[in-house]
């Protein structure tokens, strides 16, 4: 979804003259840089070079980075964060992203929600029309529903019992939410004053991300299965996770490794991997 810049992804494209040239499409990340990693694909018969920086959560690099890469390359992504909080129809949007976008004035930026809402979605429709994840019945524990409506609606919808963890999670109150409703009117409450917030106390950024605070254990324990953005999943994880299945969308050998050390049974990614690296919409 293109959220700001002159031109779409499409013309930027066109623009770019020979049609063998790769196209650079770069992804600027609030994450820690221990995930940088470049890739050569063809998509569509263009090749393109995509390259995911992470800053280590200094937002001040990461605005001066889009900025120095805007009209460099053919399109810039928002990573470690969102545009946009999501409750049914309504977007709230994040302040400290939407300047972050704001840094760019001519190359389209991205932030991956289109994704979220379609491919996540359909990948968890997926699971339950095609047997392979049996999911009627099954006790979900999604760690943030506005991160992820799309997934929210498909568990409910496939007939989970789901906590959502968004008061959890991202406010540290061990209430569980149960209903999608609940999560609409919580919405509309708190998010036009949370999405003031720094992304920092929002999500985790930089060394965070690489670092355990296992919290709240007793919903992880509850759960058949655990679902939503990996960083949020992995930060509070308790030691053992045995049987479990993990529903997310990025993970790196390393992750995975430590999900069969804590006893992880069954894991499904929503996003491919190119030469190794997983590309996510985070």
């Amino acid at each position: 979804m293109t959220i700001t810049g002159k031109e779409s992804f499409a013309q930027a494209s066109l623009d770019q003259g020979d049609s063998r040239r790769p196209l650079r499409v770069v992804s600027v990340s609030l994450g820690s840089a221990k995930r940088n990693h470049e890739v050569e694909v063809e998509m569509l018969g263009r090749p393109l070079v995509i390259e995911r920086i992470g800053v280590d959560g200094d937002y001040d690099k990461a605005c001066a980075m889009i900025a120095q890469l805007d009209g460099e390359v053919a399109a810039i992504g928002l990573g470690g964060t969102d545009l946009y909080l999501v409750a049914g129809k309504r977007r709230y949007v994040i302040e400290e992203s939407r300047r972050l976008a704001r840094s760019a004035r001519v190359t389209p930026v991205v932030d991956g929600s289109g994704l979220k809402n379609t491919l996540e979605r359909e990948t968890i429709r997926w699971l339950a029309e095609s047997g392979e994840l049996e999911l009627a019945g099954k006790k979900v524990l999604l760690v943030s529903a506005v991160d992820r409506f799309g997934m929210a609606e498909a568990f409910s919808e496939a007939g989970c019992q789901t906590i959502f963890g968004d008061l959890i999670f991202s406010l540290g109150l061990a209430v569980p939410v149960r209903s999608l409703r609940t999560i609409r009117v919580l919405a509309a409450l708190l998010l036009p004053v949370l999405r003031r917030l720094p992304i920092s106390v929002l999500y985790p950024t930089g060394s965070k991300q690489e670092t355990r605070k296992p919290r709240h254990a007793r919903f992880y324990h509850w759960a058949d299965i655990v679902a939503g953005d990996f960083h949020y999943i992995s930060r509070y994880m308790p030691p053992t996770m045995d049987g479990k299945t993990i529903i997310t969308n990025t993970t790196t050998p390393d992750d995975v490794t430590m999900l069969r050390e804590r006893g992880v049974a069954t894991l499904v990614t929503t996003t491919p991997e190119l030469e190794g690296a997983p590309s996510a919409p985070t």
